[in-house]
Parts: structure tokens; C-alpha cells; sequence
């Protein structure tokens, strides 16, 4: 053992050592010291031998000076290593096997080490190891695969069950199911996999067939209560109705019984036998008087019998609606009825609601002919909330498209009532919806002059928007909700906060009843991939979307286009009920049938370039336009008509008004001021302004001849595009003030809302998401089994393929949540919706999928390709490394259209990859990959997996990770910057939802 200390090496001489391995020597030469150099080489110089120092007194942690040691020189000890050029001895690590080597007489080498003694010195044998580097350089110093060495002298072979690593200090046990050999390198741990792989998949073929059945038993429980309540209503009423019917049978019988008493009765001489002491014929009532008086004869009871005849005729007089008096009961009478907000159960709620609506189409029958005033009569019967109204004036509006100086809307002056129906029509390029959005203050990239007044007062319009109501030309509605699903969202987020539900479930329901939607109420909207109600049922549904937040102002763009006769008077009529509330509706609508126009109140007739040509009552139009000496021939639509006289189609006769005089002589016939470049009395610049404004309304004071595209018009273009995001971004970050006087539920309770509805759209996108996890589960068996575990690597391969299939598959699924609704969010965001409420809901569930899917592909890729670091370390990175990639690809969803989102996706991971591989050597390339999230990922895989490669692996882990810049400290960090990057990218993709908004 004293022999032993003087030939170990120093710290000195171990430092100066580690310099061949900085340098990558392996097997290199040592640069010459005191003990070997060119002048002393001692036989400890050469390889696998080493020498003492004698009698010297040897400080081991001395790192300074490396003491003289040329005595004594022997080989190496079994468990040490002695370097070439160095004299003394190291101890060999913990899973190295270091034995004294043996010479091959073929070769002349060494055995298992490949040095060869110095020739021409036979007493110069072969000694121990003689280096210790990397795996690549010296695997014969590694203890072998297969084999576990206790000591660096000693290396004993893995018994069956068990497995030995290359390196290995001890066996491994094998899992149960494992097959595991004598001297096993690893486990064959296939079966896990393919049980795994069985288990998810059969979970999955379960979710892909059974998807349904969860919502749709749900909506079979909630069907049979609404249905028992409607029975309940519907038999409640037709009693009711039965009930007067009996009342009113009776009250005509006792009538008739009356005459006939008088008749029979009646004999003068029996007056002046009156009772002198009763009241006077004008005291009593009016049967009374028509009775008779008894004769003296009649016996008590006839008398009785004939008080209470009386008594009874002259109550159902005075109030033929009364039950008393009547031997006969609906219900009883002593309970009374609960108050909507008392209400608790489903079934209490649906009663309260079917049986408000029969009430109600009891009292539409017996007022077919309704007007405004009646239904305010009628409002204390059937408890229809008031709504504030919204009357909108404008004078002389007009709006001009920045950049270009063009009109789209010209000098256009009305009123817009309550309780009205107003009809804006006119040819193409009218500038119809154009008039829409420039009411409720949606024209971007336009300049707006003129007034617009709300009640009177100046104020703007998006200021009521909680009360306003604004239907799209396009379809706007959740394919995979149903009708009802869809309607009650509406309903919940945008009815006040403070209203009952019951009181919600009466608007919605009175909606689907009016609409026609109660044969369709469970159905779904459906997609363009999957087939749901009609074209003009759908359309329906989207009015229906803002009927149900009881709004006091309605406007809708062509809500009757694609819609049939039928459809369309449906549609029409339930408007027509809610103008009779006091709402304030304006449609656009292209040339409807005569019976659908009279069902208006107004009429906006607008000429090409936004010019008024009629504003005012439905039932002055022929007249005003006979006037001017245009009549509607016989057989003929009137609306027809005047849009194809607007077109130019119809000829006009020969009084000497053109079509294009038309807006002209309506500003003059009611004295409103008149542009100068319209008073030229042959109307030609009138006439240019309705030709140019065919396709955008050109102003007749910018009109040109039409030339060919030049770098001036491009840079018009320019600033009008600059100019629509401006005002877009404007609308979208100015705060108005609320003048509704209506509180929506907040953030939380809308997120609740949210969060509901998201979550039934994923339940029914179960399919979609199972599809979704079997790719990751194939990908994951395809990488596990292609890519193998290298010891020199690390894993490097396997985890470098990870790092590209994973996020590419979770940004294509990730793609979905805004791609497909952006348009969706873009209509509830404009009617007062949270946006950070429909942002976290999304994120929210989605998160599920960020849980899910790393197990499922570990689940694969663990099992069949085995690497060192746990399952759990493995999770924790592929966690870390979707949630950041989800946050990014949310970003590129909503930036992007969805081909262009889907194209970055892809080349993001691969180009992001290949930067990460670069080393960082002072290029730009390599700068730049310390900032990428794939290198991020990639270092913590790596990290994870050489922490448990230790004792004879430290300089391989050492040599490897500084190689690519990566410490065995960066895996905490490495998390940490993934999450904070998927953070930031969500808190990207949140502003660029509310603010780069399309039209």
C-alpha cells in the first residue's frame, strides 16, 4: 500500500494530463516534463508503467509541481491506467475494467490494450492501462456490454433477467414482461410498446365511434323535459280555451233561461204587490231589472234559485273570463304560480317558457291585426320586457375612400324609427352594405362626413353596440353546434347578467318558435365537410343569432338571399314581431316578391354611387315615382321595376327625366342641399358619377378615362390599405363609453360560457383529435424503432428527429382552434364579446391536447427506443416543448391565412432544426441558434440523457456536451425558456386577434 501511494500521480501531474484530453489527444503524446523528455526517459515513461518517487515525500494535491519520480519503475497496477510520458499511476473510474494486459505474439501488442513494448528491452514486459479518454478512443478501457464490473479489476457477466449497460457498475433488473438473456446489453421492452400501442389505439377506435353518444344522450334527456313541458302548455291552454268556450255556452244559456222566466213571469198586477221596502228598480242591476218580480205564491226556494240565477248572469256580464260560479277547476287555485327567478329545475323552466308562449300565440290570435299601440295593450298579459329605443337620424352622409378621393356613399339624408321595418335596396354598386357599416361606424379606410344622430344626440353608434344587433351577409355560425347550442351562447353572453334564466330560456325559446327552427333545435348547423340543416334554415339561424339578445336595433345584410318565397315571409314575419316590440330594423334586400315588400314600413332606394333616389313610407313609392311621371305597369313588381330602371334596363318614357336625374330630383323634391357638380341640368356629371361608382363609387370629381395600372395607382392602394388597418386597429382599441344601460356577464362568467361551448366542439371533434394521436403514435413507434440509442451521442438522432416530427405535428392540429373561427370571433368580438374570454377558453382546452399528446408519443418512442434518462425527464421536455410550439402556431393561425399558416408550420421546425445543429463558432448561424427553441428542446433531451452516463463516461459526456455548447446546469433553464417563449407567443397571438381584424 506505501508503495502504492509513492506511484500515484499528483494533482500536478493529473492536470497535466487532462491537457492531451482538452486537446483531443486520446492516445497522443504528452508534451515533454521533468520525468520524460529528451534527455531522461525512464522505462515508467512508457506506456502502462510507472515509477516511485522513493524515499520522497509526496504531496498528492499539490497542483503546482510535479515531483521527480524515475525509481523503481514497474508495470501498472490492475485498476489504474498510466499515460504514455507520464511515470506515475491513475486509478481507472467507476465502470471501466482496467486488468494488466498480455502480449499477443501474432501482433506484438498489448492485449486488450493496443500500445506494444519498447523494443530490444526483454526485461521490459507489458504493464496495466496506459489512457483513459472517450468512448470512441478507448472503448477497451469500458467495461463491456453485456458485462457489469463491481471493480475496475474485476468484470463478471449479467445472469438472465437482468441487463448491463456498456459501462455498468451493477445489473439492471428487467421488467416483467421484458426478455432479457444472459449478458443482455439492454431490455427488449417491445411488449410495453405494443401494449400500449393496442390499449390507446383501442381507446381511440372507442373515442372515433362513440364520440357522439356523450352530447347526444345529454340532449335525448334535455329533449323529453322540453318536450313534457310543451305537452304540459299546450294541454294548459286548450283547456283554458275549453274552459271559456263552457263559461260562454253557459252565460248564452242562463241568458236564454232569463228571457224565458220573463216571459213567463211577466203580469202587470203583481207590480203594485211589490215590497215598497227594497231599492228602486235603478239600484239594482241590470239582470235584476230584467227579471220579474216573484210572485207572493212562490215558494223560499224557487226564490233562492232564482237569486242565485241572477247573481250568476250578472257575473259572467260583468266579467265573462271568471271561473267562480262554476263547479269546475283547471287548476287549483290556491298555489300560486312561482316568479321566473324562482324557478330551479329544467323541467319548471320549460314550463314557464312553453307556457308564456302559448299565452302569447293565444292573444296573436285573437289580435291578427296587431299594431305597435296593441302590443303595448297587450305587454301587462304576456310580460314582454320593454327595450330602450334607438332612433338614428343622418343628414348628408357621405363617405370618401382614403387614397383614392372616391365615393362610396353620396349626400344620403332619413330616419331610421323604432317599431319600423326599413328596406334599403338599390342595383349593384349602390353602396348598400356600405350604408350599413356606415351607420353602425364600420366603414374602415373611409372618410365619414355629414351627421348621425342616436335619439338626437351626437353620439356613436358603437357605443349601444351591447343593444345592437348586426346580422352578416355570410352565415356566420358554429357548424358543429346545434341550433339551440348556438342561439343560447348568444343568448348568455349578450342578455343582461342580471336577467333570470328562465326569463333566457323564454327569449330563446320564442325565437326558435317564431324562426320556424323547433323541428331542427337538436340538429347540428353543420360543415361544408359535413352536411347539417338547409341553406335557409342556416339562414335563419343567423338572424336568429342576434334576435335572441332582445336587441333595440337590428340591421341585416340581405338576410333573405337564397332564402325561398316561404322562407323568406317566415323570416319577414318574425321581424315583423319584433318591430312590433319597438325594435328599429334595417335590411338590405335584392328585389323581393310584392308580397314580401308590402310587409315593410320603409323604403331606402339608393342609385349606383350611393346617391338617394327614395327614402320614405312603402305605400308612397308608386306614388311619388308617378308623380315624377314613372308608373309601375300592370302585372309587374314594383321593386323590380325600380332596380331596372336604376340599371338602365327599362327605358323611361319620353317626360324628359333620365334614370340618372333620379337622385337629383329627390334631393330637390324634398329641399335638400345639392352638391355643385350636380346642378348641371343635363345631369351628365351625375350621370359619370353612377357609371364610375359601379365598382366603388367613383366621385364624378376625381373621375377619369380609364387608364392602365401605374405606379401611382399602386401607391393609392397603398395608403388606402394603410388607412383600413389604421382605422380597423382604431375601432378595435378605443374604448367607448357604454350609453346601453345593459350589463353583460364579465370576463369570468363569459370564459365559463366559453369554456363550455369549446368544450362541446372538441367532444364532437373527437375524431379529428383521435386521427391526431394515432399519427403521434405511429410517429413515435417509426422514430423509436428507426432511431437508435448511441452511447457516443447520447441519443442525439433520435431526439434530433423528435424535435422536428413533434412540433410539426402539433402546430398542423394547433391550427384548427383559429383558423377555422376567426370569422366567428370577429362577429362576437363586434357585438361586445370578450376576447380575452374566447381567447382562454381555447387555451384552455387545448392544454388538454398539450397534457395528452407527449404521453402518447412517449408511449411509442420510450419503449422502443430505450434511452438511459427517465420517462418522467423525457415528459417534462416534450411538455414543455408543445406548449411552446402551440403557442406559435396559435400566432401563425390568426396572422395567417389558413394555407399560408399550414406552409410555415411545416418549414418552421425543419429550418429552426437545422440553425439548432450549428455550432457556435462565432458565425451568425450559430449566434442565432442559442435563441431557437428547437436547440432549447434538442439540449434539454440531451441533458436529461447524459446525467446518467457517470464514472467511466465523464470525459465521452464532458467532450460531447462542450462540443455542442450544452451544460449539464441548462436543463432547468432550457424548460424555463420554452415555457416563457410559449407564453410570449400566446401573448402575441391575444394581440394579434383584437387587432389585425379583416373586414
Amino acid at each position: 500500500m506505501r508503495d502504492v501511494l509513492k506511484r500515484l500521480c499528483t494533482a500536478a501531474e493529473v492536470k497535466f494530463y487532462s491537457q492531451l484530453l482538452t486537446k483531443g489527444g486520446g492516445r497522443g503524446n504528452l508534451k515533454p516534463n521533468k520525468n520524460c523528455n529528451l534527455s531522461s526517459w525512464a522505462p515508467g515513461c512508457e506506456p502502462g508503467w510507472a515509477c516511485s518517487v522513493g524515499d520522497n515525500l509526496v504531496q498528492l494535491k499539490d497542483a503546482k509541481e510535479m515531483p521527480p519520480r524515475i525509481l523503481d519503475c514497474q508495470p501498472c497496477c490492475e485498476g489504474f491506467f498510466c499515460p504514455r510520458g507520464l511515470t506515475c499511476m491513475i486509478p481507472c473510474p467507476l465502470g471501466a475494467y482496467c486488468p494488466l494486459s498480455k502480449l499477443n505474439e501474432d501482433s506484438g501488442a498489448c492485449d486488450p490494450y493496443h500500445y506494444q513494448p519498447p523494443p530490444g528491452q526483454t526485461n521490459h514486459s507489458c504493464g496495466g492501462a496506459d489512457v483513459w479518454a472517450d468512448v470512441q478512443s478507448t472503448p477497451e478501457l469500458f467495461c463491456s456490454a453485456g458485462f457489469y464490473c463491481p471493480t475496475t479489476a474485476q468484470k463478471i457477466p449479467c445472469t438472465k433477467g437482468r441487463y448491463c449497460r456498456t459501462g455498468s457498475t451493477t445489473q439492471s433488473s428487467c421488467y416483467k414482461l421484458a426478455i432479457c438473456e444472459s449478458q443482455s446489453d439492454n431490455q427488449n421492452i417491445t411488449a410495453y410498446g405494443v401494449m400500449f400501442f393496442g390499449g390507446i389505439t383501442l381507446i381511440l377506435l372507442i373515442i372515433y365511434n362513440c364520440s357522439g353518444q356523450v352530447l347526444s344522450s345529454r340532449e335525448k334527456k334535455q329533449a323529453k323535459s322540453r318536450e313534457r313541458a310543451a305537452k304540459s302548455a299546450r294541454e294548459t291552454v286548450q283547456a283554458r280555451e275549453k274552459w271559456k268556450s263552457a263559461k260562454e255556452i253557459a252565460r248564452k244559456h242562463a241568458t236564454g233561461l232569463q228571457s224565458q222566466l220573463s216571459r213567463t213571469f211577466s203580469r202587470k198586477k203583481f207590480v203594485s204587490q211589490q215590497d215598497p221596502h227594497k231599492a228602486p228598480s235603478h239600484a239594482r242591476s241590470r239582470s235584476e231589472a230584467a227579471l220579474p218580480p216573484l210572485p207572493l205564491g212562490m215558494s223560499q226556494a224557487k226564490a233562492k234559485k232564482q237569486t242565485n240565477l241572477t247573481k250568476m248572469v250578472e257575473e259572467l256580464e260583468e266579467n265573462p273570463d271568471s271561473h267562480d260560479g262554476f263547479n269546475i277547476e283547471i287548476e287549483d287555485k290556491n298555489i300560486k304560480k312561482p316568479k321566473a327567478k324562482h324557478l330551479q329545475t329544467k323541467s319548471q323552466i320549460f314550463k314557464y317558457a312553453y307556457g308564456q308562449i302559448e299565452k302569447e300565440k293565444a292573444m296573436q290570435e285573437q289580435n291578427k291585426n296587431l299594431t305597435f299601440s296593441g302590443v303595448i295593450s297587450m305587454a301587462s298579459d304576456i310580460e314582454i320586457r320593454t327595450r330602450p329605443p334607438i332612433e338614428v337620424c343622418f343628414k348628408d352622409l357621405t363617405l370618401t375612400l382614403k387614397g383614392k378621393n372616391k365615393h362610396l356613399l353620396r349626400c344620403v339624408s332619413g330616419k331610421l324609427s323604432p317599431g319600423r321595418i326599413s328596406a334599403v335596396m338599390g342595383p349593384s354598386g349602390a353602396g348598400k352594405t356600405t350604408f350599413l357599416s356606415a351607420l353602425t361606424g364600420k366603414a374602415a379606410g373611409c372618410t365619414t362626413t355629414g351627421v348621425i344622430l342616436i335619439n338626437g344626440k351626437p353620439e356613436p353608434m358603437q357605443s349601444y353596440k351591447k343593444i345592437i344587433g348586426f346580422v352578416p351577409q355570410d352565415d356566420i355560425v358554429h357548424g358543429n353546434l346545434t341550433v339551440e347550442e348556438n342561439l343560447w351562447f348568444s343568448a348568455r353572453c349578450r342578455l343582461a347578467s342580471d336577467l333570470p334564466k328562465p326569463e333566457k330560456v323564454l327569449v330563446v325559446e320564442r325565437v326558435i318558435e317564431s324562426l320556424g327552427l323547433q323541428p331542427v333545435r337538436d340538429s347540428l348547423v353543420g360543415t361544408v365537410e359535413k352536411r347539417g340543416i338547409s341553406g335557409g334554415q342556416r339562414k335563419r339561424v343567423n338572424v336568429g343569432l342576434e334576435m335572441v339578445m332582445e336587441p333595440s336595433l337590428l340591421i341585416l345584410d340581405e338576410p333573405t338571399s337564397g332564402l325561398d318565397s316561404s322562407s323568406s315571409q317566415l323570416l319577414l314575419r318574425a321581424l315583423r314581431r319584433e318591430a312590433l316590440e319597438g325594435v328599429n330594423i334595417c335590411m338590405v334586400v335584392h328585389q323581393p316578391s310584392y308580397t314580401l315588400f308590402r310587409m315593410f314600413d320603409d323604403l331606402i332606394l339608393l342609385a349606383k354611387g350611393g346617391l338617394t333616389v327614395y327614402h320614405g313610407p312603402v305605400k308612397t313609392v308608386e306614388e311619388y315615382f308617378a308623380g315624377i311621371g314613372i308608373t309601375v305597369p300592370d302585372r309587374v313588381n314594383p321593386p323590380d321595376h325600380f332596380i331596372d330602371i336604376l340599371e338602365g334596363i327599362v327605358k323611361l318614357p319620353s317626360t324628359g327625366v333620365s334614370y340618372k336625374d333620379l337622385p337629383l330630383r329627390w334631393m330637390l323634391h324634398n329641399g335638400y342641399p345639392v352638391p355643385p357638380d350636380m346642378l348641371d341640368s343635363s345631369g351628365s356629371r351625375a350621370s359619370s358619377a353612377g357609371e364610375n361608382s359601379a365598382d366603388g363609387g367613383a366621385s364624378p370629381a376625381t373621375t377619369t378615362s380609364e387608364q392602365s395600372f401605374t405606379g401611382g395607382d399602386m401607391w393609392s392602394d397603398v395608403k388606402t390599405n394603410v388607412a383600413q388597418k389604421k382605422d380597423r386597429m382604431r375601432y378595435n382599441f378605443l374604448a367607448w363609453t357604454d350609453l346601453s344601460h345593459r350589463k353583460t356577464p364579465g370576463v369570468l362568467l363569459q370564459y365559463k360560457y366559453f369554456l363550455g361551448r369549446v368544450g362541446k366542439q372538441r367532444l364532437r371533434e373527437a375524431r379529428i383529435q383521435a386521427v391526431d394521436f394515432l399519427i403521434l403514435l405511429l410517429a413515435g413507434l417509426c422514430l423509436g424503432t428507426l432511431a437508435e440509442v448511441s452511447d457516443e451521442t447520447f441519443g442525439a438522432n433520435g431526439y434530433l428527429y423528435t424535435v422536428i416530427a413533434v412540433p410539426l405535428l402539433t402546430k398542423i392540429a394547433a391550427l384548427r382552434s383559429f383558423s377555422l373561427d376567426k370569422l366567428h370571433y370577429w362577429r362576437e368580438s363586434s357585438s361586445g364579446m370578450s376576447g380575452l374570454a374566447y381567447f382562454m377558453s381555447k387555451d384552455t382546452v387545448d392544454n388538454t391536447n398539450t397534457i395528452v399528446k407527449p404521453a402518447v408519443y412517449l408511449s411509442m418512442f420510450y419503449f422502443f427506443n430505450n434511452p438511459r434518462s427517465s420517462i418522467l425527464d423525457n415528459y417534462l421536455v416534450l411538455l414543455s416543448l408543445v406548449y411552446c410550439v402551440t403557442g406559435i402556431a396559435y400566432a401563425l393561425a390568426i396572422y395567417f391565412e389558413p394555407g399560408q399558416a399550414q406552409l410555415w408550420s411545416v418549414l418552421l421546425p425543419v429550418v429552426l432544426t437545422l440553425i439548432a445543429r450549428q455550432e457556435d463558432n462565432g458565425s451568425f448561424t450559430g449566434k442565432l441558434g442559442n435563441y431557437i427553441y428547437t436547440k432549447w428542446a434538442l439540449e434539454a433531451f440531451i441533458i436529461a440523457n447524459a446525467k446518467r452516463y457517470s464514472g467511466v463516461w465523464l470525459i465521452t459526456r464532458c467532450g460531447a456536451l462542450s462540443k455542442k455548447g450544452f451544460a449539464l446546469d441548462h436543463w432547468y433553464p432550457c424548460l424555463i425558456k420554452l415555457i416563457l417563449l410559449g407564453v410570449i407567443s400566446r401573448c402575441v397571438a391575444f394581440v394579434l386577434l383584437i387587432t389585425f381584424q379583416k373586414k
